[in-house]
């Protein structure tokens, strides 16, 4: 039977191992006995984005965790650091969130997160997914009649997370009048939330992709195709776009003059405003291996230590936890603020990016100058296999070949996707042209060899 958890929980096509019911049941079981504490009982938090297939593995889940005897509290569609605030702030044993983040709806998948609002680390993921796949957390609740849980919802987790993040921020809403924001809410878990905390901080809104139906999470709209947006920031001339995904922990923004601003570029305006405000604690700034080398020049144009990490918002949080710092985040989009939060948030990310705006008096199109991005080319391979790359000659030998020529102009990485069948291959370059060239090559013959 293959691992269940990969970079950001369990993932795959809902109704197909793993992610079908019977699964999700023991899921539960294990989540349930792992996290609670002898002598009292347990409560999991459990919410979802706006996928049809939710429904079906949350109530999985819920009488998993009810059949170990802890409670389930259903918090309904809400982003996921939204459940990761309602589970640390009120005092529940974990909390669990149903959602494939930016992938199609086809998909979903599960995340924990522990009584702390922290994902959970990979040995405490490894103790759920040996007693799943052992047969363990099955076991474990047969016969216990007399101590089932129950489930309850909270309908108040949305208005409670809005009320969070209100805090968070020094927008004043004087200021906040009359600034043109349109959202992108990816027909996702931030389409009542983002809408609510923007219009009641003052801003001139719209709100695009706010109208989900089971089937249109991510479909040609939010962070992974701010192309939409982008248009409508243009013929609308707004300030600034803000594009959500699916379960709302990225962002990708969209500039006053319609241009996207990658997740690269919004960390390091957020890192000089946080470093005029004299906030960026330890004066660190944490990214993982896939953000473009422009980052690490901006940074150390500041002067601002820059510390890397393998790819996954997890492993940011642990480098940052480790080293005092309190800004981290991926290109992708996923950002951490921690003096506010304990994982990534796009909404947080968002209200950071505007307070930047507001506090220098200038214009995204302006504070994005601050890092000139490496031109950089991207490509997902589809494989059937995930072997060691060393261990395959020819892909090798390409990747060297690649470097060779690069020389100090640029860099390449080549991994595998965490949560789908994909080998990634990145190359960042001193053209577009010759980026294009590098990439395809080396994705040419990963394609002939694992796809």
């Amino acid at each position: 039977m293959p691992k269940l958890f990969g970079t950001d929980g369990i993932r795959g096509i809902a109704n197909s191992y793993p992610i079908t019911a019977e699964l999700s049941l023991d899921v539960g079981r294990a989540v349930a006995g792992l996290c609670g504490k002898e002598g009292r009982q347990a409560r999991i938090v459990i919410g979802q984005d706006t996928r049809q297939s939710g429904d079906m593995v949350v109530y999985a889940l819920a009488a998993g965790v009810c059949s170990r005897g802890a409670d389930a509290e259903l918090v309904g569609v809400l982003p996921t650091p939204g459940v990761a605030l309602i589970t640390r702030s009120t005092g529940a044993n974990a909390g669990v969130v149903v959602s494939a983040s930016h992938n199609p709806y086809q998909d979903n998948g599960i995340k924990v997160f522990g009584s702390d609002g922290f994902k959970l680390s990979d040995a405490k993921e490894a103790k759920i997914e040996d007693a799943v796949i052992s047969g363990k957390a099955a076991e474990s609740s047969s016969g216990n009649a007399l101590e089932i849980g129950r489930v309850r919802f909270n309908s108040e987790a949305p208005r409670a997370y809005v009320d969070f993040l209100k805090t968070c921020t020094t927008i004043e809403r004087s200021h906040a009048n009359g600034l043109r924001i349109i959202l992108d809410c990816a027909n996702g878990a931030t389409s009542q939330v983002a809408p609510l905390l923007f219009t009641e901080l003052g801003a001139a809104l719209e709100a695009l992709h706010a109208m989900p139906d089971g089937k249109n999470i991510n479909h040609k709209c939010g962070s992974q195709h701010p192309e939409s947006l982008a248009q409508r920031v243009l013929s609308r001339k707004a300030d600034v776009g803000l594009a959500f995904d699916g379960d709302g922990d990225r962002l990708i923004a969209v500039d006053d003059k319609g241009e996207v601003v990658s997740g690269d570029r919004i960390l390091a305006v957020c890192a000089r405003h946080l470093l005029k405000k004299s906030r960026l604690r330890n004066n660190t700034v944490v990214s993982t291996v896939m953000s473009n080398v422009g980052l690490s020049r901006a940074l150390k144009d500041m002067g601002v230590r820059h510390l890397t990490t393998q790819v996954g918002d997890r492993y940011v949080m642990e480098a940052m936890r480790a080293s005092g710092a309190v800004l981290g985040g991926e290109d992708s989009g996923h950002m951490i603020f921690a003096e506010h939060h304990t994982t990534g948030d796009g909404l947080l990310t968002g209200l950071m990016l505007i307070e930047a705006i507001q506090a220098q008096s200038k214009s995204l199109s302006q504070l994005k100058t601050v890092m000139t991005p490496f031109p950089q080319i991207l490509m997902n391979v589809p494989v059937k296999s995930k072997p060691r790359l060393d261990d395959v000659p020819k892909i090798r030998d390409a990747i060297r070949k690649v470097e060779k020529e690069l020389g100090e102009s640029g860099r390449v990485l080549v991994r595998y996707s965490g949560t789908e069948s994909l080998c990634r291959v990145m190359v960042e370059g001193p053209t577009i042209e010759k980026t294009r060239l590098f990439c395809r090559e080396i994705a040419d013959v990963v394609a002939r060899e694992l796809g």
